[in-house]
């Protein structure tokens, strides 16, 4: 060990930068796939590159991920391959930075705890070698590391962690790219993720209060977020700005759907005894209309995919469907009229009531199709609905143990 640490001691700053922000990639690109595996299983590069003020463990990161890339493998020739051992080991490597990536880039000198309390139970030669390295090293000091793996190992379900939000965090939301998060939380702010590499791109303020829900336009340009504050805000997740602010709630406003055109949203707030829902012109900022009809508070809605129906959930034990075409032809929901007395949106009620639970119901959901509705209660069932006919096509029983 020490090899590069040496060799690097002696050379130039801009050497050193080259060195570190390049040569893993050179080494790849020339057919070098020998020099570049021993690179990146080296302890020493690899604390060097996260301790490098210019690069830290996200370029580490990305380094690892040049063995994915077709560009690079199809200049390789067969017998130049990193073999499927070495690219096992790599990836290891690759997603244990990525569960320690949190932690490293508050603080760098908890490389060798993060490594070792992640990777001592694999028994790959590099993979032993690395820790060995790693608590042979200066670069801690003092060098205390678990002698046993305390931390979540790579191959698991978890990939990373976000942190950054300084309260409760309420709900995320992801774009259609799933490149993109936003999440929300009691701290007062919206926060936008990179989901590629867990960095926070934006942190959007201006609510004042906890932000209770988040929904995202099938686009991915803006969200819409609905806050304990009486407000909701629509934003841009391109520059992080504030675009409008929707005022007219009386209480907090505890969920949020956009219409799949991005045009209009639907809102839920929960004033004592208006339990309201309100549609709003998201190209405007301005309220088209207030639903009444709840009982109790509204604790969920959905729009169907083809923008013309919302669902809410309520204590009440009920859901309800709304049309949000106001002024529409209502001949297409013809199947509702068999069985639902049905309301033109104008006149501020619903098309109809889905009942059959018992208690109250706190979330519900449509399928991809916009057939079918599922709704879930206090009452420990989930019940599926078919949405053209309102009647209840099973339940979902959900025994305690």
């Amino acid at each position: 060990m020490g090899g590069i640490v040496a060799k690097l001691a002696s050379k130039s700053a801009e050497f050193q930068n080259l060195f570190l922000g390049q040569f893993p990639e050179q080494q790849l690109k020339v057919g070098n796939s020998k020099k570049y595996y021993e690179t990146l299983t080296d302890f020493d590069f690899i604390s060097l590159k996260i301790q490098y003020p210019q690069f830290g463990v996200e370029t580490l990161i990305r380094d690892y991920y040049l063995i994915d890339d077709p560009e690079i493998l199809d200049r390789l020739e067969e017998d130049e391959k990193v073999d499927y051992g070495q690219v096992k080991t790599l990836k290891l490597i690759e997603r244990t930075l990525q569960l320690s990536a949190h932690i490293l880039n508050q603080d760098p000198n908890q490389l060798v705890g993060q490594l070792w309390g992640r990777l001592q139970s694999f028994p790959e030669p590099e993979i032993q070698k690395i820790l060995a390295d790693a608590v042979q090293s200066k670069s801690e000091n003092p060098r205390f590391y678990p002698i046993t793996a305390t931390l979540t190992t790579p191959g698991g379900n978890l990939l990373r962690t976000l942190t950054g939000h300084k309260a409760s965090v309420n709900v995320v939301a992801i774009t259609s790219d799933g490149q993109t998060a936003v999440s929300a939380s009691n701290d007062n702010t919206l926060k936008v993720w990179d989901l590629w590499t867990g960095g926070e791109i934006f942190s959007l303020t201006g609510h004042q209060a906890s932000v209770n829900a988040v929904a995202i336009t099938s686009d991915g340009q803006t969200a819409v977020s609905a806050s304990d504050d009486n407000t909701l805000k629509l934003w841009d997740l391109q520059t992080g700005k504030k675009i409008f602010t929707l005022s007219g709630h009386k209480d907090s406003v505890n969920a949020v759907a956009i219409a799949p055109d991005g045009k209009t949203a639907v809102s839920v707030s929960n004033s004592v005894e208006l339990w309201t829902l309100k549609l709003w012109d998201l190209e405007t900022g301005k309220e088209i209309s207030t639903l009444r009809g709840h009982k109790n508070l509204v604790n969920a809605v959905v729009i169907t995919p083809d923008g013309q129906t919302a669902v809410s959930a309520s204590s009440d034990n009920t859901l309800k469907l709304w049309n949000l075409q106001t002024g529409r032809d209502f001949s297409s929901l013809n199947s509702y009229l068999k069985l639902f007395k049905l309301w033109d949106l104008e006149t501020k009620r619903e098309i109809s009531t889905l009942k059959g639970h018992k208690e109250s119901v706190n979330a519900v959901a449509i399928t991809p199709d916009g057939q079918k509705v599922v709704s879930a209660s206090d009452d420990n069932t989930l019940k599926v609905w078919n949405l053209r006919t309102g009647r209840e096509i099973f339940t979902l029983v959900i025994t305690i143990q």
